[in-house]
């Protein structure tokens, strides 16, 4: 604090240190008022001009380092962005092209590692302008008239670090070959595909998702070891085609199995054997009866959600105490059969099922059911949220 004598007052003394002001006080300086009252205003006008020439000089610097960089990353970005599409300077690794009407791929720059060439003209992919374009990850050419014909043999299986390949939409009449053992998914929706050449998928065992979904798939489009490869796919989706059969030998690992609106009937016995992980099944808008079912109908432990929807079954199938949800609208089913649709729980499985089947969500509308509910269907899933009959 100030010391109270008239003729010893405070000497406020303004320091600066790389950019930070340090105020101090020094005590017992002896200073008249006349003096001080000049110190004071001379103090005040010192520390506007400190404050102004720190705030220009940090300014400066802030500008210098962004100056260095920004020109260089400009011109360079300048330099090698095809004139017919967009170069980012926030996203300099990101080469956007689509809805520009293009005919052909321009030259690919290097450090390119997103290519978005969606919704345009392209009929062909060749190899040449990707030849530099050794970082690319993901690439978007839905929405364009890409037929097989127009893919050049090595133009994507050059690209060693491939993650993403988006081809929906095209003029594709099959799967295209070879591709990057890189590749985790494949989409494939809306275009053409009624084959599958052998080996197709034979090294592509990084590939987690497939995605054919409504193109022209028969079911001699599948071979025994048409899936042979894809130790890692986790899912398939093969929805609006043209099967009548269920798909074979899928990988081991896939839990998501996509076959709505086809013409399935029936489900070849301990066919879910071979894929003891799927959580996932799909198979709305079918043609499955009773008699087409497996004789343990679904109760597989690693279904978790199963939809049956638009079928033609008259019974509710067997399930496992761990399905967690179950779509059965429109079909055919008159009654509810508590006996079989209960699944009984073993003793070594009583700790997990302390409150019963897992059962959360049960849809029954749109067939021939009368209510009320049977109690003792609620009885035996006492975990149910929601059932619409």
């Amino acid at each position: 604090m100030c010391l109270p004598s008239p003729k010893k007052q405070c000497l406020l003394v303004i320091l600066v240190t790389h950019n930070f002001l340090k105020v101090k006080i020094f005590k017992h300086l002896t200073v008249t008022p006349p003096i001080l009252g000049t110190i004071m205003a001379t103090t005040i006008c010192f520390i506007v001009w400190v404050l102004f020439i720190t705030d220009t000089v940090w300014t400066r610097s802030v500008r210098q380092v962004y100056d260095i960089s920004e020109p260089e990353d400009w011109t360079m970005h300048d330099f090698d962005c095809p004139r017919e599409c967009f170069c980012p300077p926030s996203f300099p690794t990101a080469l956007y092209c689509e809805n520009r009407g293009l005919k052909e791929i321009p030259p690919i720059p290097s450090r390119i590692w997103y290519l978005y060439l969606e919704n345009n003209l392209i009929e062909t992919i060749p190899e040449k302008p990707f030849e530099n374009a050794t970082q690319l990850r993901w690439i978007n050419l839905n929405k364009n008239k890409i037929t097989n014909y127009g893919i050049e043999k090595g133009a994507l299986s050059q690209l060693k670090k491939l993650l993403f390949l988006f081809l929906e939409d095209n003029e594709l009449e099959e799967v295209p070959s070879p591709l990057p053992r890189s590749l985790e998914q494949l989409q494939l929706a809306r275009n053409k595909v009624s084959r599958i050449p052998q080996g197709t998928f034979s090294n592509l065992e990084n590939l987690t998702l497939l995605d054919l979904q409504h193109n022209k798939l028969l079911d001699n489009a599948f071979q025994r070891d048409t899936f042979k490869g894809l130790k890692n796919l986790m899912q398939l989706n093969m929805a609006k085609n043209a099967l009548r059969n269920m798909p074979p030998r899928l990988p081991a690992n896939t839990m998501q199995l996509f076959l709505d609106n086809n013409s399935i009937e029936g489900i070849p016995e301990n066919y879910f054997n071979v894929i003891p992980k799927v959580a996932f099944l799909r198979l709305n808008h079918n043609k499955l009866s009773d008699a087409g079912l497996p004789s343990s109908g679904f109760d597989v432990s690693s279904i978790l959600d199963l939809q049956l929807s638009h079928n033609q079954l008259t019974k509710v199938p067997r399930i496992s105490a761990h399905l967690q949800h179950l779509h059965l609208d429109h079909n055919k089913i008159k009654n509810v059969n508590v006996s079989v649709i209960c699944p009984p729980i073993l003793p070594a499985e009583q700790d997990s099922f302390g409150y019963g089947p897992h059962l959360r969500y049960l849809r029954l509308d749109g067939n021939e059911i009368k209510p009320p509910i049977p109690m003792d269907l609620m009885n035996c899933f006492r975990l149910l949220q929601a059932v619409i009959i």
